[in-house]
Order: structure tokens, then C-alpha cells, then sequence
């Protein structure tokens, strides 16, 4: 086989894999741009729904979602503990309701003697 075939050979190649890369590169593309047509018929579906405005909260007790953020670790202390409370003295109360209804013995510290 004479040199230049080998020349030839490589070339083939070459040419052939730089034509699968620009149609592999195409097809991307294709798919990348029919991606960007489905977001963005999905945005005008979206955009032409009535917006959620931040409007106060309608609980004046609970803060609007992400204050917790900004406020400081000592009123988030404060807030996280009285909850706690809130919700232990609503399950003690319900405890109480419940045995109760069934007519079984209360327990003394379930009793609220204040």
C-alpha cells in the first residue's frame, strides 16, 4: 500500500467524524431550542393566571412566609418557644377532652389548677 493511502485514510476519517459532530451539534440545537419553545408556551400559560400578590398576612399572629430571615435570633427564639408552649398546652387540652369523653381517669398534671 503506497504512503499516500494512509494519508487518505486519515482524512476519511477526519472528514467523517467532523460530519457526525456538526449533525450530533444540529440535532442538539433542534432539541435545545424545541426545550426553549415548550418553556416559554408554558410561561404565557402561566403569566396569563392571576398573579399571587404579597399581601398582609391574613392571621395577624402568623408572620408572612421568609420574615424569619431578616428578624433577629432572639425574637426568632422567643416566637419558636412560645409555639412550642401554644401547641403543648393544645395537646394537653385535648388530652384532657379526650379521657373525658371516654370517662377515664385524668392524670394530675394534665390538670389544669389555675
Amino acid at each position: 500500500m503506497p504512503w499516500w493511502s494512509w494519508i487518505l485514510i486519515w482524512v476519511a476519517l477526519v472528514a467523517v467524524s467532523l460530519l457526525f459532530y456538526v449533525l450530533l451539534g444540529i440535532r442538539l440545537f433542534r432539541q435545545f431550542m424545541a426545550t426553549v419553545k415548550d418553556l416559554s408556551a408554558a410561561g404565557e400559560k402561566l403569566g396569563h393566571l392571576n398573579p399571587v400578590e404579597a399581601q398582609e398576612s391574613p392571621d395577624p399572629e402568623r408572620p408572612l412566609p421568609g420574615s424569619a430571615v431578616f428578624a433577629s435570633p432572639a425574637v426568632m427564639r422567643h416566637d419558636y418557644e412560645a409555639s412550642k408552649l401554644a401547641r403543648r398546652e393544645d395537646r394537653r387540652r385535648r388530652r384532657v377532652q379526650r379521657k373525658k369523653d371516654r370517662g377515664q381517669p385524668q392524670a394530675l398534671g394534665d390538670l389544669d389548677f389555675t
